[in-house]
């Protein structure tokens, strides 16, 4: 059997860390690898990941160049949160008969943000014969596909309420900055107003899944404006050290309302100093029931795992553009994915 040819797109510390567990796993070659950092074209990617040996694949700034060069089962995608931005990436690998899956958060159900965008996709898929999916762990598993999975065993649902707290501190330091750790109150504030903080891309694409999912009709979706989580006490990481009054971290919030109600509410919190992190979905109908998850899924190497491990189910479902929720029922490939593929 043949190894999955997989190409990159995105080289930067996402892109990269699932190059290096792509590399870890039996019945798959990293066949390209496409970025447009200046620092990044014409190094070999081993060198890009800090391997300490050449892995004979040059990063390119030239998609065509590569997927004409090299005859890829897949690309792994990994670039920006946003669907506008990512459709011409993602529509080069679909021309040239290339499967897709990608970090890009509106993709992991973008019917909400970008109707126009994903009947394109849809249609350009269907047209080459490729299938399309954007997931991750936060959309794409713990607020969305988790939550679904578990109202099998219910008779009735009435309400879904998904909780997602993160101690920052044991994340990236990226991330810190990314949600505003150590700013004071009016800076937190002022990028906001500047979009530098932008709070969290998922929550209506969770919210739509699972209503999607359900066969609900949302009268709307509520998505709270990003609120500051403020230190109560000194609290730090390795590197941001957070004073009391200072931003700690942040928090969002969103619900899918129906017939006047609540049904679906999504509650996600990242801060440093946070005293425990956990997943928690509680769900009201027939049986209620509340499952918790702690230590919550580490967001990075979560993300990681359900990239590399949905590569064999978008192999073998039909062409276009599909949500987890479409998907045969998710599991780790531990073992040569080529088995997970040809079995």
């Amino acid at each position: 059997m043949e190894k999955v040819k997989v190409v990159l797109y995105g080289v930067g510390a996402m892109g990269s860390l699932i190059a290096k567990f792509l590399l870890e796993k039996e019945g798959v070659e990293i066949v390209g690898a496409i970025d447009i950092a200046e620092d990044k074209v014409g190094k070999d990617l081993g060198e890009i990941l800090g391997l300490g040996k050449q892995l004979g694949v040059a990063v390119s700034n030239d998609p065509d160049a590569v997927f004409s060069k090299v005859k890829a089962n897949i690309m792994v995608h990994a670039t920006t949160s946003f669907l506008k931005q990512v459709y011409p990436q993602i529509a080069k690998a679909i021309e040239h008969r290339t499967n897709v899956v990608s970090t890009c958060e509106e993709l992991a159900y973008p019917y909400i943000a970008e109707p126009k965008i994903a009947q394109k996709l849809d249609e350009l898929a269907k047209e080459h014969g490729v299938t399309v999916l954007g997931t991750g762990i936060n959309p794409g598993f713990i607020m969305d596909t988790l939550a679904i999975t578990l109202t099998d065993v219910c008779q009735k649902v009435e309400r879904i309420k998904v909780t997602r707290i993160i101690n920052a501190a044991m994340r990236r330091v990226p991330f810190q900055k990314k949600i505003g750790a150590g700013l004071s109150v009016k800076e937190f504030m002022d990028r906001i107003k500047r979009k530098t903080i932008t709070g969290h891309v998922g929550l209506e694409q969770s919210t739509s899944m699972i209503a999607s999912a359900l066969g609900w009709e949302l009268d709307e979706i509520e998505v709270d404006a990003v609120e500051p989580v403020i230190a109560k006490t000194p609290v730090e990481s390795k590197v941001i050290r957070v004073e009391p009054g200072q931003v700690a971290g942040l928090r969002q919030c969103s619900r899918g309302i129906m017939g006047g109600k609540e049904v679906i509410a999504l509650d996600l919190q990242a801060y440093i100093g946070a005293e425990e992190e956990y997943d928690s979905i509680s769900i009201e109908g027939v049986p209620n029931f509340h499952m918790k998850i702690a230590p919550c899924v580490h967001g990075d190497v979560g993300t990681v795992a359900i990239i590399v491990n949905s590569i064999p189910r978008v192999l073998k479902v039909p062409p276009g553009l599909v949500t987890m929720k479409d998907l045969p029922i998710p599991s780790a490939v531990l073992k040569d994915m080529r088995r997970f593929i040809y079995q």
